[in-house]
């Protein structure tokens, strides 16, 4: 299957564009637990343009009734890009000082589970929740630095390549 590299470039420059709208082409799923790991997906999306049409383990959005569970679950989105071995993105989870704009940033907020998903916009020197921004829809930001959240535990998913 062909290798694709992530373009991390246009993953921001979408997580920007909308990180305080909606993209129409997308339903919304703010009334329906949060919009967090929809838009996530979108911004992968926009970095890789492969999407897992895959039957229960894919990672597509073609409607509100024509999608995976992966697309708008955090920890289902979680388990597709760090065990995707067929088309679309993938990647692992790795170290903070190892986070590059575009990466995928979830947040343990209740000490229960991984719950809210955010994407990577800028990575200062050194990597540290003070230095690192992120974009994110349920509570919309752009730029909010990683330390600035009340959380319990975060995890990266580094994005390493699309394939397909």
């Amino acid at each position: 299957m062909p290798e694709r590299t992530y373009n991390r470039e246009s993953a921001v420059k979408y997580a920007r564009k909308w990180a305080f709208s909606r993209n129409p082409e997308y339903v919304s799923f703010d009334s329906l637990g949060g919009d967090c790991t929809n838009f996530a997906s979108q911004c992968v999306f926009s970095g890789s343009g492969v999407m897992n049409f895959t039957p229960d383990v894919g990672w597509f959005y073609q409607s509100i009734r024509q999608r995976s569970a992966p697309w708008s679950g955090a920890s289902y989105l979680y388990q597709f890009l760090t065990n995707n071995n067929g088309p679309g993105p993938y990647g692992r989870n790795l170290p903070l000082f190892k986070a590059e704009p575009g990466d995928i940033l979830q947040l343990n907020l209740d000490g229960q589970r991984y719950d809210h998903s955010t994407v990577v916009i800028s990575v200062g020197e050194p990597p540290s929740p003070e230095t690192v921004t992120v974009a994110a829809h349920s509570e919309d930001t752009d730029g909010k630095r990683l330390s600035d959240y009340d959380y319990k535990a975060f995890r990266l998913i580094h994005i390493e390549g699309v394939r397909g």
